[in-house]
């Protein structure tokens, strides 16, 4: 397994559709093995395959505090909605940067595991906020699209600020 480098805001390639997977083969489990150790390592729960620059339809998640719930998801697409949340997002391509968002409290999605079988998964709360974040980023949306334009604005200066005081650093 190796770590892959993930991309921050405001990299345009964040903003790239994923394309559907149809080979179900070994270099889609290796990816997987990686976006799994890159979203541990970075502390995260999720991470989706458009985060590495790798533009297929993949997201993995692990709400667990002990990290041995992983959860992978090939294909992903909601079947039910349910409900309403709102919940404290963050996001790996925007570190240290957290903002309300309003999302399903209750999902029902159909996907494919690593091996190409077809799965669903039922999730509440943090998990279902976490699947739906993830697939968004699989659409080219991240979670400031979410927000007024001045709540987003302020969001954004608040990471240009961080990043110019990491530079000095």
């Amino acid at each position: 397994m190796s770590l892959l480098p993930i991309l921050e805001f405001p990299d345009p390639r964040l903003r790239t559709r994923a394309a559907p997977v149809h080979a179900f083969d070994a270099s889609l489990q290796q990816l997987v093995a990686d976006m799994f150790q890159t979203m541990y390592d970075a502390n995260g729960v999720g991470l989706a395959a458009t985060q590495v620059n790798v533009h297929q339809r993949v997201l993995v998640a692990d709400m667990s505090d002990e990290r041995n719930r992983p959860l992978a998801l090939v294909n992903p697409q909601i079947l039910e909605k349910d409900g309403s949340q709102v919940y404290q997002e963050g996001c790996l391509s925007f570190p240290g940067l957290y903002a309300d968002v309003t999302r399903a409290l209750r999902v029902r999605v159909r996907a494919q595991d690593v091996h190409g079988s077809e799965i669903t998964v039922e999730a509440d709360g943090p998990l279902a906020v976490c699947i739906q974040h993830e697939m968004d980023h699989l659409e080219g949306k991240v979670f400031v699209d979410y927000l007024s334009s001045l709540k987003r604005a302020l969001l954004l200066k608040r990471l240009d600020k961080q990043r110019k005081q990491a530079a000095t650093a």
